[in-house]
């Protein structure tokens, strides 16, 4: 490993309407790097996609205030309770620890990069956008 770079995972946050189905929408990126204490996520609701499923029992409204919680929990908010006071690996960990809900994410993948910045845009670019 290259000293410059910085090793970091990502999870892509999914929107799967029926559990049971297992159908999604890729709408979000989380992004982490431990050493770095750097923890990021960025979510697009695309509306026209969302309507492509047969049945969406959520409004656009509503999955955008559950996924507000993600929002608070990576920006350290105090309003989201304990866990957004606890470091970055472990909010990352709870976010994408593996449950059964309309909001879930991928399995997380790790990379190494100079610039966290950089690279969380190109993922989220490539894989959300």
């Amino acid at each position: 490993m290259l000293t410059d770079c910085h090793l970091y995972e990502y999870a892509i946050v999914r929107y799967m309407p029926s559990v049971a189905r297992e159908e999604f929408i890729n709408i979000g990126l989380i992004m982490m790097c431990k050493r770095k204490r750097w923890i990021r996520f960025r979510h697009m609701i695309d509306n026209e996609r969302l309507k492509r499923f047969s049945t969406v029992p959520h409004t656009p409204a509503e999955i955008e205030a559950q996924l507000k919680s993600f929002e608070a929990l990576c920006d350290n908010d105090p309003k989201a309770g304990p866990l957004s006071q606890t470091p970055v690996e472990e909010r990352f960990r709870w976010l994408t620890a593996v449950r059964s809900a309309c909001i879930t994410t991928s399995r997380p993948h790790p990379g190494e990069t100079p610039d966290l910045d950089s690279t969380f845009e190109n993922l989220f670019s490539e894989l959300i956008s």
